[in-house]
C-alpha cells in the first residue's frame, strides 16, 4: 500500500545521489541531468499534467503547490529524508523542476533572511 500512495519514490531514491550533488554544483550557477523517460512511464500511473513539474523548497517543505503531482510530492519526500538535502534546503530556497524532455533543472534562489526583510509602516 506504501509503494502505491508513493509510486515514484523507489526511482527518486536511485537518483538521491545525484540530486543531491546538483543542489550543491547549484551554488555556483544553475545545473541540470536528464532523466529517462522511460523509467517514469515504467511506473505505470498516467499523470493528468504530465510528467513535468516545478517544485520550490525551502526548509523542508514546498513553498509552491505541488498537490497535484504526484512526481514532485514523492521528490519532496525523498529530500525530507535526507540529512543533506534538509540541510541545504535550510540553507536557501531551491527550485527543481523536470521539463517535458525529462530535463531536470536545479536552481539555488538566495534566501532573504528575516531578519533583513524591511518592516512596512502601519
Amino acid at each position: 500500500m506504501l509503494f502505491e500512495s508513493n509510486p515514484y519514490t523507489s526511482l527518486w531514491n536511485k537518483y538521491r545521489p545525484m540530486i543531491l550533488k546538483l543542489m550543491v554544483d547549484a551554488g555556483k550557477d544553475p545545473q541540470q541531468y536528464r532523466l529517462f523517460s522511460h523509467e517514469f512511464k515504467a511506473v505505470g500511473l498516467k499523470e493528468k499534467t504530465g510528467y513535468s513539474f516545478v517544485l520550490e523548497v525551502s526548509n523542508g517543505k514546498a513553498v509552491n503547490k505541488i498537490k497535484d503531482s504526484t512526481v514532485a510530492r514523492d521528490l519532496l519526500g525523498v529530500l525530507q529524508q535526507s540529512q543533506k538535502a534538509s540541510q541545504l534546503m535550510s540553507e536557501a530556497v531551491y527550485e527543481l523542476k523536470m521539463d517535458k524532455q525529462f530535463m531536470f533543472h536545479v536552481t539555488r534562489k538566495v534566501e532573504v533572511p528575516a531578519a533583513e526583510v524591511p518592516a512596512t509602516p502601519e
